[in-house]
C-alpha cells in the first residue's frame, strides 16, 4: 500500500458518516442506472423480436423501373442529355419463385415467403369484421416467422391447417371480436363474392394491430379469394443478422430492383419511442450519481477544512502539491470503486429481480413478465457516469488542498 493511499484512507475514515453517504449515493446511482437501462432495453428488446417473429427482418415488394427524361441541349441540334426523373413502381412480386431463388445468393439471407394480401370482410354467426386476408406456403412462412410458436395448439394446430384447404388461422382479437373458436365457419366476403372458410386454429402475436385484423389462409385459397392467379404482394425476408438489414435490403434493392424494406425502417416511430425512454431514464437516473458527486464534494471540502495542520505537516515533510493532489484523489477513487462494484452487484440483484415480477401486458407485444436485457454495456456506462461525476466533484477540493503552504497554515492565513 502506497503511503499516500494509506493516509487517503485515514482521512476518508474519519469522517465515517460523510463517506457512507457519498458511498450511498454512488451505489444507488450505479444500481439504478443498470436496473432502468436493462429493462427499457428489455422492453425494447421484445419488441423487436416480436415484430421480426411477425413480418420478418425484411420485406420485399413493389418492382420499380427507372424513367428518363430526355431534353433537347440546344435548338437544331442532335445533342441529348438523359436525366433520371425518379422510378416507376410496379405493385407487387410478379415473379416470387424467381426472386426468392436470386435471394438465396444475399449471405445475409436466411429464408424468403411469399404472402399475397388483400382486405376482405369477416362474417361470423354475429357479427361482421374487415380484416386482412394473408395467402401463404406455410411450410416457406414457418422459416421466416415464428407463425409456428404464435398459433394456440402448436404443432397439432398446424397440422389441422395443412390437411383442410379452406382452412384459416385466425389472430385472437379477430377471434374475440367475431366469438370464434377452432371449428367454427366464417365467410369472407369481396363485393358479391363469398367463400367460406373453417376455422382449423387461433394464433396471437401480443400486437393488437395485427391480432385484430389478420387471417392466414393457403395461398390458392387466397388467389381464389382475391382473383390473383399469379404474382404476390411481397417476399417475407428472415436474415441471420439483423442489424445489417438495412444494408442487406439496399443491397437486394440494386440488384433485383424491387423495393425492400428493413424493420428499422417499418418500425422507425416505436424504435425512436424506445431510445427517447431510455435516454429519458438514463438522464433522471444521472441525477443521483450527480447528487454522489456533490456529497463527494461537501466530504473533501469538510476533511481538507479540518485537516489543514495535517497538510501542513505533511507538506513540511517533503510532500509536494502533487502528493497533496493525489491523496484527495485517492479519496474519491476509493468511494467510486468500493460504490461502482457495491451498485453493479445491487443493480444486477434488483434485476434479476424485477425480471420475475408478474406483468400482463399488450398491446405492442404480449408478455406476462418484466422484460429485462443483460447487457455489459448498462453496467461500464453507469461506471462512467458515477466516475465522471465523483471525479470532477473532488477536484477542486484537492487543488485547493494542494495550495495551502506549511507557514501560512501556522500563521492562520491559508485560505
Amino acid at each position: 500500500m502506497s503511503p499516500n493511499f494509506h493516509i487517503a484512507y485515514r482521512f476518508l475514515t474519519a469522517k465515517k458518516r460523510a463517506m457512507l453517504m457519498s458511498l450511498s449515493c454512488t451505489v444507488l446511482g450505479v444500481g439504478l442506472f443498470i436496473l432502468t437501462q436493462a429493462t427499457t432495453s428489455g422492453f425494447e428488446e421484445f419488441f423487436i423480436k416480436t415484430i421480426l417473429g411477425t413480418d420478418g427482418a425484411i420485406r420485399i415488394e413493389d418492382k420499380f423501373q427507372d424513367t428518363l427524361r430526355v431534353m433537347s441541349a440546344s435548338a437544331g441540334t442532335d445533342f441529348e442529355v438523359s436525366q433520371r426523373d425518379g422510378v416507376k413502381y410496379i405493385e407487387g412480386v410478379e415473379e416470387p419463385k424467381a426472386l426468392i431463388k436470386e435471394l438465396k445468393n444475399f449471405s445475409n439471407v436466411i429464408a424468403a415467403a411469399p404472402v399475397l394480401r388483400g382486405s376482405v370482410q369477416i362474417r361470423s354467426s354475429f357479427k361482421n369484421e374487415t380484416a386482412q386476408i394473408f395467402g401463404i406456403e406455410i411450410d416457406e412462412q414457418l422459416r421466416v416467422s415464428d407463425l409456428g410458436k404464435q398459433v394456440i395448439g402448436g404443432s397439432g394446430a398446424l397440422a389441422r391447417f395443412r390437411e383442410n384447404e379452406a382452412g384459416a388461422i385466425v389472430g385472437r382479437v379477430l377471434a374475440d371480436r367475431l366469438q370464434l373458436e377452432v371449428g367454427n365457419s366464417i365467410q369472407v366476403v369481396i363485393g358479391s363474392e363469398l367463400t367460406r372458410l373453417r376455422v382449423t386454429t387461433i394464433f396471437e402475436t401480443g400486437v393488437q394491430d395485427i391480432d385484430k385484423v389478420r387471417l392466414y389462409v393457403h395461398m390458392s385459397q387466397a388467389r381464389s379469394i382475391l382473383k390473383k392467379p399469379t404474382g404476390v404482394s411481397f417476399v417475407q425476408v428472415s436474415v441471420f443478422d439483423r442489424d445489417r438489414a438495412p444494408q442487406t435490403a439496399a443491397h437486394i434493392q440494386w440488384v433485383l430492383h424491387h423495393h425492400a424494406v428493413a424493420w428499422q425502417v417499418r418500425e422507425k416511430t416505436w424504435l425512436e419511442t424506445f431510445y427517447a425512454l431510455k435516454l429519458s431514464s438514463a438522464i433522471t437516473v444521472s441525477i443521483f450519481t450527480l447528487i454522489a458527486g456533490l456529497a463527494m464534494f461537501n466530504t473533501l471540502a469538510m476533511i481538507v477544512l479540518e485537516k489543514t495542520k495535517d497538510i501542513a505537516i505533511l507538506r513540511s515533510m517533503g510532500y509536494e502539491r502533487s502528493d497533496i493532489t493525489r491523496i484527495f484523489l485517492w479519496q474519491a477513487v476509493i468511494v467510486l470503486l468500493v460504490g461502482a462494484v457495491v451498485g453493479c452487484l445491487v443493480g444486477a440483484g434488483t434485476t434479476y429481480a424485477v425480471s420475475h415480477l408478474p406483468l400482463h401486458l399488450t398491446g405492442i407485444f404480449k408478455t406476462d413478465t418484466f422484460q429485462v436485457y443483460w447487457s455489459p454495456w448498462h453496467y461500464l456506462a453507469a461506471v462512467t457516469t458515477a466516475a465522471i461525476m465523483v471525479m470532477i466533484a473532488s477536484l477542486f477540493p484537492a487543488r485547493r488542498a494542494a495550495r495551502f503552504e506549511p507557514g501560512d497554515i501556522v500563521r492562520g492565513t491559508a485560505q
